[in-house]
Protein backbone atom coordinates (compact mmCIF):
# COMPACT_ATOMS: atom_id res chain seq x y z
CA UNK A 1 0.00 0.00 0.00
CA UNK A 2 1.49 3.41 -1.04
CA UNK A 3 2.26 5.96 1.47
CA UNK A 4 -0.34 8.10 -0.25
CA UNK A 5 -3.07 5.45 -0.61
CA UNK A 6 -2.61 4.95 3.71
CA UNK A 7 -3.06 8.98 4.39
CA UNK A 8 -6.25 8.95 2.15
CA UNK A 9 -7.66 6.59 3.64
CA UNK A 10 -7.07 7.34 7.43
CA UNK A 11 -9.54 8.63 9.29
CA UNK A 12 -7.00 9.84 11.94
CA UNK A 13 -5.24 11.40 9.12
CA UNK A 14 -8.06 13.01 6.95
CA UNK A 15 -8.74 15.33 10.50
CA UNK A 16 -4.70 16.80 10.28
CA UNK A 17 -5.65 20.10 9.63
CA UNK A 18 -7.17 20.72 12.95
CA UNK A 19 -3.42 19.64 14.33
CA UNK A 20 -1.45 21.60 11.68
CA UNK A 21 -2.36 24.97 12.82
CA UNK A 22 0.19 24.37 15.18
CA UNK A 23 3.96 24.46 14.79
CA UNK A 24 5.11 21.54 16.83
CA UNK A 25 1.74 19.53 15.21
CA UNK A 26 3.06 15.35 15.23
CA UNK A 27 5.61 13.00 14.24
CA UNK A 28 6.29 11.95 10.46
CA UNK A 29 8.21 8.83 9.93
CA UNK A 30 9.80 8.93 6.45
CA UNK A 31 10.51 5.79 4.71
CA UNK A 32 12.80 5.70 1.35
CA UNK A 33 15.51 3.19 0.40
CA UNK A 34 18.25 4.95 2.00
CA UNK A 35 17.51 4.72 5.51
CA UNK A 36 17.02 8.35 5.06
CA UNK A 37 16.45 10.52 8.50
CA UNK A 38 13.45 13.28 8.85
CA UNK A 39 15.52 16.30 10.86
CA UNK A 40 13.40 18.93 12.15
CA UNK A 41 14.43 21.37 15.02
CA UNK A 42 12.93 22.09 18.47
CA UNK A 43 13.74 24.83 20.38
CA UNK A 44 16.52 25.38 17.57
CA UNK A 45 18.34 22.20 18.81
CA UNK A 46 18.21 19.42 15.72
CA UNK A 47 16.37 16.24 16.37
CA UNK A 48 16.46 13.32 13.70
CA UNK A 49 13.55 10.76 14.05
CA UNK A 50 14.48 7.50 11.98
CA UNK A 51 17.71 8.11 10.66
CA UNK A 52 21.33 9.88 10.98
CA UNK A 53 22.04 12.92 11.71
CA UNK A 54 21.81 15.07 8.38
CA UNK A 55 22.80 18.68 8.11
CA UNK A 56 19.91 20.85 7.20
CA UNK A 57 21.87 23.79 5.31
CA UNK A 58 21.39 24.39 2.30
CA UNK A 59 24.12 23.62 0.04
CA UNK A 60 25.60 26.61 -2.75
CA UNK A 61 24.60 25.36 -6.17
CA UNK A 62 22.28 22.45 -5.19
CA UNK A 63 18.64 23.25 -5.43
CA UNK A 64 16.06 21.85 -3.45
CA UNK A 65 13.67 19.43 -5.75
CA UNK A 66 9.88 19.79 -4.83
CA UNK A 67 7.09 17.19 -4.88
CA UNK A 68 3.85 16.85 -3.65
CA UNK A 69 1.64 14.65 -1.68
CA UNK A 70 -1.86 14.31 -1.87
CA UNK A 71 -3.74 13.53 1.65
CA UNK A 72 -7.02 13.62 0.54
CA UNK A 73 -7.77 17.07 1.95
CA UNK A 74 -8.60 20.20 0.92
CA UNK A 75 -5.19 20.71 -0.21
CA UNK A 76 -1.63 19.42 -0.57
CA UNK A 77 1.70 18.87 0.79
CA UNK A 78 4.80 20.03 -0.50
CA UNK A 79 7.68 18.07 0.33
CA UNK A 80 11.64 20.05 -0.42
CA UNK A 81 14.34 17.01 -0.56
CA UNK A 82 18.08 17.50 -1.71
CA UNK A 83 18.28 15.28 -5.26
CA UNK A 84 21.13 13.49 -3.59
CA UNK A 85 19.85 12.07 -0.27
CA UNK A 86 16.38 12.06 -1.45
CA UNK A 87 15.76 13.80 2.43
CA UNK A 88 12.68 16.28 2.62
CA UNK A 89 13.92 19.73 4.61
CA UNK A 90 10.15 20.71 5.40
CA UNK A 91 6.36 19.75 4.89
CA UNK A 92 4.42 22.47 3.97
CA UNK A 93 0.41 22.72 3.24
CA UNK A 94 -2.91 24.07 4.47
CA UNK A 95 -2.29 26.14 7.23
CA UNK A 96 1.28 25.94 7.96
CA UNK A 97 4.64 23.78 7.55
CA UNK A 98 4.48 19.91 9.84
CA UNK A 99 7.38 19.73 11.88
CA UNK A 100 7.92 17.72 15.47
CA UNK A 101 8.18 18.41 18.88
CA UNK A 102 10.73 18.41 20.89
CA UNK A 103 12.86 14.58 21.36
CA UNK A 104 15.38 13.95 23.83
CA UNK A 105 16.69 11.11 21.54
CA UNK A 106 15.63 8.94 18.86
CA UNK A 107 16.80 5.67 17.08
CA UNK A 108 19.17 6.61 14.36
CA UNK A 109 20.11 4.60 11.31
CA UNK A 110 23.36 5.86 9.41
CA UNK A 111 23.15 6.29 5.37
CA UNK A 112 26.45 4.62 5.05
CA UNK A 113 26.01 0.85 4.65
CA UNK A 114 29.78 0.63 6.90
CA UNK A 115 27.69 1.75 10.07
CA UNK A 116 24.75 -0.54 11.89
CA UNK A 117 22.07 0.97 13.36
CA UNK A 118 22.44 3.29 16.23
CA UNK A 119 20.87 6.30 18.40
CA UNK A 120 23.12 9.40 18.79
CA UNK A 121 22.35 10.55 22.45
CA UNK A 122 21.94 14.87 22.37
CA UNK A 123 22.52 17.24 25.17
CA UNK A 124 19.70 17.69 27.24
CA UNK A 125 17.76 20.20 28.66
CA UNK A 126 17.67 19.49 32.27
CA UNK A 127 16.18 23.01 33.47
CA UNK A 128 13.99 25.42 31.54
CA UNK A 129 16.48 27.72 31.33
CA UNK A 130 19.52 25.50 30.19
CA UNK A 131 20.37 26.17 26.62
CA UNK A 132 24.09 24.91 26.75
CA UNK A 133 25.84 22.72 29.28
CA UNK A 134 29.17 20.62 30.46
CA UNK A 135 30.49 16.99 30.93
CA UNK A 136 31.53 17.22 34.13
CA UNK A 137 32.68 13.25 33.85
CA UNK A 138 31.46 10.33 32.65
CA UNK A 139 30.72 7.10 34.32
CA UNK A 140 30.96 4.96 31.52
CA UNK A 141 33.00 4.29 29.15
CA UNK A 142 33.31 2.84 25.12
CA UNK A 143 32.29 -0.25 25.11
CA UNK A 144 30.49 -0.47 28.44
CA UNK A 145 26.99 -1.86 28.49
CA UNK A 146 24.05 -0.05 29.28
CA UNK A 147 20.94 -0.89 31.07
CA UNK A 148 17.51 2.11 31.24
CA UNK A 149 17.96 4.31 34.45
CA UNK A 150 21.94 3.54 34.88
CA UNK A 151 23.74 7.08 35.09
CA UNK A 152 25.83 7.81 31.94
CA UNK A 153 27.39 10.74 32.92
CA UNK A 154 27.41 14.01 35.23
CA UNK A 155 26.20 17.03 33.29
CA UNK A 156 26.83 20.92 34.37
CA UNK A 157 23.77 22.80 33.69
CA UNK A 158 23.02 26.30 34.50
CA UNK A 159 21.96 25.92 37.49
CA UNK A 160 23.44 22.68 39.21
CA UNK A 161 25.54 19.32 38.29
CA UNK A 162 22.97 16.89 36.89
CA UNK A 163 23.13 12.92 36.70
CA UNK A 164 22.33 11.39 32.77
CA UNK A 165 20.75 8.44 32.98
CA UNK A 166 21.13 6.20 30.00
CA UNK A 167 17.02 5.66 28.23
CA UNK A 168 17.54 2.46 26.12
CA UNK A 169 19.57 -1.18 26.54
CA UNK A 170 22.79 -0.94 24.63
CA UNK A 171 26.31 -0.66 24.38
CA UNK A 172 28.62 2.59 24.82
CA UNK A 173 29.87 2.86 21.09
CA UNK A 174 31.38 6.09 21.22
CA UNK A 175 31.87 9.50 23.55
CA UNK A 176 31.25 12.48 21.13
CA UNK A 177 32.62 14.95 23.64
CA UNK A 178 34.81 13.83 26.85
CA UNK A 179 35.32 14.62 30.43
CA UNK A 180 35.63 18.72 30.98
CA UNK A 181 33.81 19.65 27.43
CA UNK A 182 32.40 23.06 27.79
CA UNK A 183 29.95 25.04 26.51
CA UNK A 184 27.98 21.52 24.15
CA UNK A 185 24.67 23.34 22.87
CA UNK A 186 21.43 21.39 23.77
CA UNK A 187 20.61 19.01 20.91
CA UNK A 188 24.20 18.42 19.80
CA UNK A 189 25.77 14.60 20.22
CA UNK A 190 27.87 13.73 22.85
CA UNK A 191 27.94 10.42 22.31
CA UNK A 192 26.71 7.35 20.37
CA UNK A 193 25.01 4.22 21.67
CA UNK A 194 24.85 0.75 19.59
CA UNK A 195 22.42 -2.33 20.32
CA UNK A 196 25.35 -5.41 19.54
CA UNK A 197 28.36 -5.90 21.18
CA UNK A 198 29.98 -5.94 17.64
CA UNK A 199 29.16 -2.78 16.32
CA UNK A 200 31.13 -1.01 18.93
CA UNK A 201 34.41 -1.28 16.80
CA UNK A 202 32.77 0.70 14.13
CA UNK A 203 31.92 3.53 15.44
CA UNK A 204 36.04 4.20 16.48
CA UNK A 205 36.55 6.98 14.45
CA UNK A 206 32.57 7.88 14.10
CA UNK A 207 32.33 11.76 13.79
CA UNK A 208 28.27 13.30 13.58
CA UNK A 209 27.89 15.03 9.88
CA UNK A 210 27.73 18.10 11.98
CA UNK A 211 29.59 18.79 15.22
CA UNK A 212 28.36 22.45 15.08
CA UNK A 213 26.37 24.36 17.31
CA UNK A 214 22.63 23.68 16.44
CA UNK A 215 21.31 26.12 13.34
CA UNK A 216 19.92 29.58 14.91
CA UNK A 217 15.85 29.38 14.42
CA UNK A 218 15.82 32.39 12.17
CA UNK A 219 17.95 30.68 9.94
CA UNK A 220 16.10 27.75 10.19
CA UNK A 221 13.28 29.66 9.24
CA UNK A 222 15.15 30.99 5.83
CA UNK A 223 15.90 26.94 4.75
CA UNK A 224 12.15 26.00 5.06
CA UNK A 225 10.39 28.86 2.79
CA UNK A 226 8.58 26.22 0.36
CA UNK A 227 9.18 28.41 -2.22
CA UNK A 228 12.84 29.45 -3.87
CA UNK A 229 11.01 33.43 -4.71
CA UNK A 230 11.19 34.40 -1.08
CA UNK A 231 14.68 34.15 -1.22
CA UNK A 232 15.03 36.44 -4.32
CA UNK A 233 13.18 38.76 -2.47
CA UNK A 234 15.28 39.28 0.67
CA UNK A 235 18.08 39.76 -1.54
CA UNK A 236 17.26 43.77 -2.52
CA UNK A 237 16.43 43.95 0.90
CA UNK A 238 20.24 44.21 1.88
CA UNK A 239 21.01 46.15 -1.39
CA UNK A 240 21.13 49.20 -0.28
CA UNK A 241 23.07 49.36 1.74
CA UNK A 242 25.95 51.12 0.01
CA UNK A 243 29.99 49.53 1.80
CA UNK A 244 30.24 46.20 3.78
CA UNK A 245 33.71 47.36 4.76
CA UNK A 246 31.99 50.34 7.07
CA UNK A 247 31.45 47.04 9.38
CA UNK A 248 35.72 48.06 10.65
CA UNK A 249 35.40 51.52 10.70
CA UNK A 250 34.34 52.41 14.43
CA UNK A 251 33.86 56.07 13.66
CA UNK A 252 30.47 54.75 11.94
CA UNK A 253 29.33 52.17 14.62
CA UNK A 254 26.08 54.30 14.33
CA UNK A 255 24.69 52.69 10.87
CA UNK A 256 23.15 49.56 11.18
CA UNK A 257 25.69 46.13 11.24
CA UNK A 258 24.02 42.81 9.91
CA UNK A 259 25.14 39.44 11.70
CA UNK A 260 23.82 36.02 12.29
CA UNK A 261 22.27 35.12 15.35
CA UNK A 262 24.83 33.09 16.76
CA UNK A 263 27.69 35.42 15.39
CA UNK A 264 26.04 37.75 17.98
CA UNK A 265 25.41 36.10 20.72
CA UNK A 266 29.34 34.81 20.48
CA UNK A 267 30.54 38.23 19.90
CA UNK A 268 27.98 39.84 22.63
CA UNK A 269 29.64 36.23 25.23
CA UNK A 270 33.32 37.48 24.37
CA UNK A 271 32.37 41.05 24.51
CA UNK A 272 33.46 41.60 21.07
CA UNK A 273 32.36 44.88 19.48
CA UNK A 274 30.42 44.02 15.74
CA UNK A 275 32.25 47.27 14.42
CA UNK A 276 35.35 46.06 14.99
CA UNK A 277 34.85 42.88 12.84
CA UNK A 278 35.15 42.34 8.74
CA UNK A 279 31.98 40.27 7.65
CA UNK A 280 32.52 37.81 4.71
CA UNK A 281 28.86 36.92 4.25
CA UNK A 282 26.77 38.39 1.51
CA UNK A 283 26.90 42.82 1.60
CA UNK A 284 29.34 42.03 4.72
CA UNK A 285 26.86 39.84 6.93
CA UNK A 286 29.01 39.24 9.92
CA UNK A 287 29.18 35.36 10.08
CA UNK A 288 29.93 33.27 13.48
CA UNK A 289 32.83 32.23 11.53
CA UNK A 290 34.12 35.77 11.24
CA UNK A 291 33.99 35.80 15.07
CA UNK A 292 35.85 33.26 15.69
CA UNK A 293 38.70 34.04 13.55
CA UNK A 294 38.82 37.12 14.87
CA UNK A 295 39.13 35.79 18.40
CA UNK A 296 41.67 33.02 17.46
CA UNK A 297 43.93 36.56 16.36
CA UNK A 298 43.50 37.83 19.65
CA UNK A 299 41.21 40.37 19.14
CA UNK A 300 39.41 40.07 22.32
CA UNK A 301 42.71 40.99 24.10
CA UNK A 302 43.19 44.03 22.23
CA UNK A 303 39.49 44.65 23.22
CA UNK A 304 40.07 44.50 26.66
CA UNK A 305 43.18 44.81 27.70
CA UNK A 306 45.22 48.13 27.99
CA UNK A 307 49.05 48.27 27.98
CA UNK A 308 50.83 47.15 31.09
CA UNK A 309 48.17 45.72 32.79
CA UNK A 310 48.92 42.64 34.25
CA UNK A 311 45.77 40.11 34.30
CA UNK A 312 43.95 35.97 34.90
CA UNK A 313 41.43 35.62 32.40
CA UNK A 314 39.00 33.48 34.66
CA UNK A 315 36.32 31.46 32.83
CA UNK A 316 32.67 31.86 33.35
CA UNK A 317 30.72 28.64 35.01
CA UNK A 318 27.82 28.20 33.91
CA UNK A 319 26.23 29.13 36.55
CA UNK A 320 27.83 32.23 36.76
CA UNK A 321 26.64 32.85 33.21
CA UNK A 322 23.30 32.16 33.98
CA UNK A 323 22.96 34.49 37.21
CA UNK A 324 24.71 37.20 35.68
CA UNK A 325 22.05 37.60 32.60
CA UNK A 326 18.93 36.94 35.36
CA UNK A 327 20.32 39.58 37.46
CA UNK A 328 21.41 41.97 34.89
CA UNK A 329 17.61 41.29 33.10
CA UNK A 330 15.84 41.50 36.57
CA UNK A 331 17.47 45.32 36.80
CA UNK A 332 16.75 46.16 33.69
CA UNK A 333 13.02 45.41 33.23
CA UNK A 334 11.39 45.11 37.17
CA UNK A 335 10.65 48.52 38.77
CA UNK A 336 12.59 47.72 41.99
CA UNK A 337 11.90 49.90 45.13
CA UNK A 338 13.17 49.15 48.84
CA UNK A 339 11.93 49.54 52.54
CA UNK A 340 14.15 48.70 55.45
CA UNK A 341 13.39 48.31 59.19
CA UNK A 342 15.06 47.69 62.76
CA UNK A 343 13.89 45.14 64.51
CA UNK A 344 14.59 44.54 67.74
CA UNK A 345 16.10 40.29 68.01
CA UNK A 346 16.67 39.96 71.80
CA UNK A 347 13.45 38.16 72.39
CA UNK A 348 14.62 36.12 69.13
CA UNK A 349 17.78 35.26 70.20
CA UNK A 350 16.74 34.28 74.25
CA UNK A 351 14.25 32.17 72.58
CA UNK A 352 16.93 30.07 70.25
CA UNK A 353 19.11 30.13 73.40
CA UNK A 354 16.49 27.63 74.81
CA UNK A 355 15.66 26.09 72.01
CA UNK A 356 19.13 24.32 70.88
CA UNK A 357 19.41 22.55 74.07
CA UNK A 358 16.34 20.83 73.56
CA UNK A 359 17.72 20.24 69.56
CA UNK A 360 20.54 19.03 70.94
CA UNK A 361 18.88 16.25 73.82
CA UNK A 362 16.76 14.85 70.91
CA UNK A 363 19.31 14.83 68.08
CA UNK A 364 18.10 17.77 65.78
CA UNK A 365 20.35 19.95 64.56
CA UNK A 366 20.74 23.35 65.84
CA UNK A 367 18.37 26.31 65.48
CA UNK A 368 19.85 29.49 63.74
CA UNK A 369 18.88 33.19 63.17
CA UNK A 370 18.38 32.21 59.96
CA UNK A 371 15.86 29.72 60.16
CA UNK A 372 13.62 32.01 62.50
CA UNK A 373 13.96 34.79 60.08
CA UNK A 374 12.66 31.98 57.59
CA UNK A 375 9.97 30.95 59.60
CA UNK A 376 8.87 34.75 60.56
CA UNK A 377 9.09 36.19 56.80
CA UNK A 378 7.08 32.56 55.70
CA UNK A 379 4.13 33.63 58.09
CA UNK A 380 4.12 37.15 57.22
CA UNK A 381 3.46 35.79 53.81
CA UNK A 382 0.45 33.89 54.71
CA UNK A 383 -0.64 37.06 56.95
CA UNK A 384 0.33 39.62 53.58
CA UNK A 385 -0.62 36.86 50.53
CA UNK A 386 -0.11 40.17 47.85
CA UNK A 387 3.42 39.32 48.49
CA UNK A 388 3.75 35.80 47.57
CA UNK A 389 3.19 36.73 44.01
CA UNK A 390 4.72 37.20 39.99
CA UNK A 391 3.78 39.41 37.68
CA UNK A 392 2.69 37.52 34.62
CA UNK A 393 2.21 40.72 31.88
CA UNK A 394 -1.86 39.98 31.42
CA UNK A 395 -2.33 39.10 35.29
CA UNK A 396 -0.88 39.14 38.84
CA UNK A 397 -0.76 35.18 40.12
CA UNK A 398 -0.91 34.83 44.10
CA UNK A 399 0.82 31.80 44.73
CA UNK A 400 -0.88 29.39 47.28
CA UNK A 401 1.75 27.64 48.75
CA UNK A 402 4.53 29.59 50.60
CA UNK A 403 8.31 28.46 49.36
CA UNK A 404 10.93 30.04 50.48
CA UNK A 405 14.46 30.46 48.61
CA UNK A 406 17.60 30.57 50.80
CA UNK A 407 20.35 32.01 48.88
CA UNK A 408 23.69 30.32 49.85
CA UNK A 409 27.45 31.27 48.08
CA UNK A 410 29.64 28.54 47.45
CA UNK A 411 32.99 28.40 45.21
CA UNK A 412 30.73 27.05 42.44
CA UNK A 413 28.58 30.47 42.17
CA UNK A 414 25.19 31.14 43.99
CA UNK A 415 22.53 29.03 44.70
CA UNK A 416 19.15 29.54 45.91
CA UNK A 417 17.58 26.36 47.04
CA UNK A 418 13.71 25.87 48.39
CA UNK A 419 12.32 25.41 51.44
CA UNK A 420 9.03 24.67 50.17
CA UNK A 421 5.96 25.08 52.29
CA UNK A 422 8.02 27.08 55.06
CA UNK A 423 4.51 28.01 56.86
CA UNK A 424 3.53 24.56 57.68
CA UNK A 425 6.95 22.93 58.72
CA UNK A 426 8.26 23.29 62.50
CA UNK A 427 11.89 24.92 63.07
CA UNK A 428 13.47 21.75 63.45
CA UNK A 429 12.41 20.67 60.18
CA UNK A 430 13.48 24.12 58.92
CA UNK A 431 16.74 24.14 60.13
CA UNK A 432 17.52 20.05 58.93
CA UNK A 433 16.73 20.97 55.07
CA UNK A 434 18.62 24.07 54.97
CA UNK A 435 21.74 22.45 56.51
CA UNK A 436 21.22 19.59 53.74
CA UNK A 437 20.50 22.03 50.88
CA UNK A 438 23.40 23.91 51.93
CA UNK A 439 25.78 21.32 51.78
CA UNK A 440 24.39 20.05 48.32
CA UNK A 441 24.96 23.67 46.86
CA UNK A 442 28.43 23.43 48.17
CA UNK A 443 29.09 20.20 46.99
CA UNK A 444 27.42 21.25 43.27
CA UNK A 445 25.14 18.19 43.79
CA UNK A 446 21.67 20.26 43.78
CA UNK A 447 18.47 18.60 41.65
CA UNK A 448 15.95 20.73 39.74
CA UNK A 449 13.90 19.99 42.40
CA UNK A 450 16.03 21.28 45.24
CA UNK A 451 16.07 24.60 43.35
CA UNK A 452 12.70 25.09 41.57
CA UNK A 453 9.31 26.38 42.36
CA UNK A 454 10.44 29.25 45.34
CA UNK A 455 7.75 31.76 45.19
CA UNK A 456 10.41 34.08 47.64
CA UNK A 457 13.67 34.50 48.92
CA UNK A 458 15.62 35.67 51.77
CA UNK A 459 19.66 36.43 51.18
CA UNK A 460 21.59 37.06 54.26
CA UNK A 461 24.61 38.31 54.56
CA UNK A 462 24.87 39.82 58.41
CA UNK A 463 25.42 36.64 60.07
CA UNK A 464 28.07 35.40 57.86
CA UNK A 465 29.78 38.41 56.56
CA UNK A 466 28.47 41.31 59.51
CA UNK A 467 26.87 43.39 56.52
CA UNK A 468 24.92 45.95 58.63
CA UNK A 469 22.49 46.54 55.85
CA UNK A 470 22.06 46.24 51.83
CA UNK A 471 19.60 45.79 48.97
CA UNK A 472 19.02 42.53 47.34
CA UNK A 473 18.35 42.23 43.37
CA UNK A 474 14.68 40.68 43.06
CA UNK A 475 15.04 36.67 41.95
CA UNK A 476 12.56 36.81 38.80
CA UNK A 477 9.85 35.97 38.26
CA UNK A 478 9.34 36.41 42.19
CA UNK A 479 7.87 39.73 42.96
CA UNK A 480 9.75 40.32 46.87
CA UNK A 481 13.50 39.73 47.93
CA UNK A 482 14.16 40.21 51.92
CA UNK A 483 18.17 41.16 52.43
CA UNK A 484 18.77 40.74 56.44
CA UNK A 485 21.73 42.27 57.45
CA UNK A 486 23.63 41.79 60.87
CA UNK A 487 22.57 42.15 64.43
CA UNK A 488 24.42 45.12 66.76
CA UNK A 489 24.10 46.63 69.92
CA UNK A 490 22.53 49.74 70.45
CA UNK A 491 21.88 52.23 73.44
CA UNK A 492 18.01 52.80 73.76
CA UNK A 493 16.23 55.24 76.15
CA UNK A 494 15.05 52.60 79.01
CA UNK A 495 11.73 52.90 80.81
CA UNK A 496 12.89 55.46 83.19
CA UNK A 497 13.21 58.99 82.42
CA UNK A 498 17.68 59.60 82.14
CA UNK A 499 17.93 55.55 82.11
CA UNK A 500 19.46 53.72 79.14
CA UNK A 501 19.21 50.19 78.35
CA UNK A 502 21.29 48.03 75.54
CA UNK A 503 19.65 45.77 72.62
CA UNK A 504 19.89 44.33 69.85
CA UNK A 505 19.10 45.13 66.74
CA UNK A 506 18.44 43.30 63.22
CA UNK A 507 17.86 45.75 59.73
CA UNK A 508 15.34 44.30 57.32
CA UNK A 509 15.49 45.56 54.02
CA UNK A 510 12.87 44.26 50.66
CA UNK A 511 13.43 45.30 47.53
CA UNK A 512 9.95 44.73 45.56
CA UNK A 513 8.50 44.99 41.95
CA UNK A 514 6.22 48.11 42.68
CA UNK A 515 4.21 46.75 39.00
CA UNK A 516 2.89 43.87 42.09
CA UNK A 517 3.33 45.23 45.20
CA UNK A 518 2.26 48.93 46.01
CA UNK A 519 4.33 50.74 48.73
CA UNK A 520 2.22 50.42 51.66
CA UNK A 521 1.62 46.66 50.84
CA UNK A 522 5.88 46.45 50.98
CA UNK A 523 5.52 48.12 53.98
CA UNK A 524 2.70 46.07 55.73
CA UNK A 525 4.85 42.73 55.07
CA UNK A 526 7.62 44.33 56.62
CA UNK A 527 5.44 45.37 60.00
CA UNK A 528 4.48 41.84 59.83
CA UNK A 529 7.62 40.42 59.78
CA UNK A 530 9.00 42.62 62.72
CA UNK A 531 5.96 41.92 64.38
CA UNK A 532 6.94 37.64 64.29
CA UNK A 533 10.82 38.34 65.00
CA UNK A 534 10.22 40.90 68.04
CA UNK A 535 7.45 38.46 69.77
CA UNK A 536 8.79 34.96 68.87
CA UNK A 537 6.28 33.34 70.77
CA UNK A 538 4.18 34.10 67.68
CA UNK A 539 5.50 32.14 65.95
CA UNK A 540 4.48 28.93 67.32
CA UNK A 541 0.83 30.18 67.41
CA UNK A 542 0.84 31.84 64.10
CA UNK A 543 -0.60 35.31 65.04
Amino acid sequence: MSAAHLLRHSRKLRSLHNALDCERSGLVRYFSTASGSFPTKGNGAEKRIGGARFPQRKQPGKELETSKVSLGLNGSYTCRRSPNNFIPNTITGLNGSLSCGQIASARSFSSSADLPPHQEIGMPSLSPTMTEGNIARWLKKEGDKVSPGEVLCEVETDKATVEMECMEEGYLAKIIHGDGSKEIKVGEIIAVTVEEEGDIEKFKDYKPSTLAAPVAPSELKAQSEPTEPKVEEREPSKAPEPKAPRTEEPSRSGDRIFSSPLARKLAEDNNVPLSSVKGTGPDGRILKADIEDYLAKGGRKEALAAPGLSYTDVPNAQIRKVTANRLLSSKQTIPHYYLTVDTRVDNLIKLRGELNPLQESSGGKKISINDLVIKAAALALRKVPQCNSSWMNDFIRQYHNVNINVAVQTEHGLFVPVIRDADKKGLGMIAEEVKQLAQRARDNSLKPEDYEGGTFTISNLGGPFGIKQFCAIINPPQSVILAIGSAERRVIPGSANGQYEFGSFMSATTSCDHRVIDGAIGAEFLKAFKGYIENPTSIYTGN
